[in-house]
């Protein structure tokens, strides 16, 4: 009697479990469905801008669409409204990404390069060796503003406003002062950053250190993307992890131009960031144009994919040469 009611009760908890594995596969396999079209619409929206980022025609022209940008963009004031909420200075993205661009450019592009770099070849020397180009354009951000930031302060001059009498004279507190008049008081040894910090006035000339910053940021983002194009297009394995760096970096690359059009059009200041643009294109220009181009050695980073990329006959990316997979300008 109870071997019997024993072999019944082993039957309902086999039974069970059978049901439970049967409900398990039935809502597993919708969950299934979700993720390959997830998964299908990842390696189909990465595949259109790894090409569109590694074709030759966007990597030779979009540093001639960004100066076209800069240059023309403060012509957008005049259609612009003053009461949009972009025009208010301390809007949440420029809060939260303008004041530290450099930080979200060199987190999401570094962490792009390490991936790539050390998925490919497993070696971490030459990821770090990749990384260093980053290092090199954070050194010569930090360099431009810090002299920069000396040339202002030496070229500008500090004044407080100071109500001007009836006849003429400073207002230090006796007789009526002139309603909407009022003299400047040259305060010299103040800094730019202390003189605002009281509240007074700096007259002087300055570079937009937005523009420079959005518009290094957006070449150097352009550059270290374009390396997955080829990956992809010589059958690199890519994994998502790796697709949604890349569609992070692309996102970060339009929201950069983004807050570029918001500064040049809602506070246009000509010629600041037209000096800063120009700044930021000729340090693109000298590290990704003319440094990175050397042989890679000790004090060369190399060019972005150099030494990763390889060919159908595995030969070296860097041994057939640059122009066989990825043209430079």
């Amino acid at each position: 009697m109870d071997r019997k009611l024993k072999n019944k009760s082993n039957g309902t908890m086999e039974s069970d479990k059978g049901e439970t594995t049967r409900l398990a596969k039935d809502l597993s396999r919708p969950v299934k469905l979700v993720m390959m079209v997830l998964t299908s619409v990842l390696v189909v929206v990465t595949d259109l801008w790894a090409g569109l980022l590694g074709s030759a025609v966007f990597r030779r022209h979009f540093h001639l669409l960004l100066s076209g940008v800069v240059l023309f963009g403060p012509a957008l004031s005049l259609w612009v409204s003053k009461y949009s909420i972009f025009a208010n200075r301390n809007h949440y993205l420029y809060r939260m990404f303008l004041r530290s661009g450099w930080g979200w450019t060199c987190v999401f592009t570094g962490s792009f390069i390490f991936l790539l770099s050390f998925s490919i070849r497993r070696s971490l020397a030459l990821s770090l060796r990749h990384l260093s180009r980053i290092a090199a354009v954070g050194a010569l951000w930090w360099g431009s503003r810090s002299l920069l930031t000396l040339l202002e302060n030496m070229a500008g001059s500090c004044y407080e406003p100071m109500p001007a009498t009836l006849d003429g004279g400073l207002n230090l507190g006796q007789g009526a002062g002139v309603p909407g008049k009022s003299l400047l008081l040259l305060h010299e040894g103040e800094s730019k950053a202390s003189c605002l910090k009281a509240g007074m006035l700096w007259r002087g000339w300055e570079v937009s250190e937005d523009a420079l910053l959005l518009c290094l940021c957006c070449l150097l983002l352009a550059e270290e993307t374009a390396v997955l194009g080829p990956y992809l297009a010589l059958g690199g394995p890519s994994g998502p992890p790796l697709r949604l760096l890349f569609l992070l970096c692309v996102s970060l690359l339009g929201l950069w131009l983004f807050l570029l059009l918001c500064l040049l059009a809602y506070f246009p200041q000509f010629p600041s960031q037209l000096l800063g643009g120009a700044l930021g294109c000729l340090g693109w220009r000298g590290m990704y144009q003319g440094w990175y181009r050397m042989q890679p050695s000790w004090c060369c980073p190399g060019w972005p994919g150099e030494g990763l990329l390889t060919t159908a006959q595995r030969e070296p990316y860097s041994e057939r040469g640059v122009h066989d997979v990825w043209p430079k300008d």
